[in-house]
């Protein structure tokens, strides 16, 4: 069993027991978080879409940890002109446990 769910925007496939690496939640680790949009529940072959959301399915998640990603470098030049410019990225993430798939 597995459910499409959207969480700040982008959508992620939860299944029991998967770890998932989201966006940054303001979440301490332990914390428990519950999402109620989700957007497709499929189990044992029966498939629900909602629109937008399917009515009553929550997935409850733990929250691990927080993580950073790999460093984005970001390099502008231009030619002649005596102009470059370094900059790097590192995005934020939040580690999260799924639990569970209510009202499935």
């Amino acid at each position: 069993m597995y459910a499409l769910v959207e969480i700040k925007g982008r959508q992620y496939k939860a299944e029991k027991g998967v770890l998932l690496q989201i966006d940054k939640v303001p979440a301490q680790p332990g914390e428990e978080l519950d999402f109620g949009t989700v957007l497709l529940i499929s189990s044992e072959g029966n498939v629900r879409v909602g629109t937008p959301y399917v009515d009553g399915v929550s997935v409850k998640a733990k929250v691990e940890g927080q993580t950073k990603g790999k460093k984005v470098r970001i390099f502008r030049y231009k030619r002649r002109k005596n102009y470059a410019r370094r900059q790097g990225h590192r995005q934020q993430y939040t580690l999260i446990r799924v639990e569970d798939i209510q009202g499935a």
